[in-house]
């Protein structure tokens, strides 16, 4: 498995224990529909979250969050319109960005961005 890879899915399995320790109930991971994907999909306080999970060893070329791109972020709505499709209970939702730093021998770092608006 390639390095960015692995990169991701530990950063996925640190940020599944980062949600669950701050009080979200994760309802699904790697959720997919057609070519898009949600990394997670979670509730707290009764808001359906969609989250996106940015994970880098290093900040050479720029913190994990400015990976995020307009496109990712219109696909991350296009998968949540689906996944609301067919769960129609929730009323409140809202897009989140988790990113994480995991610098080489220290604890990971991590910045999470509430509710990202994009124009």
């Amino acid at each position: 498995m390639a390095r960015h890879n692995t990169t991701g899915s530990m950063g996925e399995d640190i940020a599944a224990r980062y949600l669950k320790n701050n009080g979200y109930h994760i309802l699904e991971r790697n959720w997919r529909f057609a070519n898009w994907e949600v990394d997670f999909i979670a509730s707290s306080q009764s808001v359906l979250h969609f989250i996106e999970v940015k994970t880098r060893r290093t900040k050479k070329f720029g913190n994990p969050e400015d990976d995020v791109s307009i496109k990712k972020m219109e696909n991350l709505i296009n998968a949540a319109e689906e996944y609301l499709l067919l769960n129609t209970m929730w009323k409140r939702i809202q897009f989140d960005i988790l990113s994480i730093y995991i610098p080489e021998n220290t604890d990971p770092e991590f910045y999470f961005i509430e509710d990202v608006y994009v124009p």
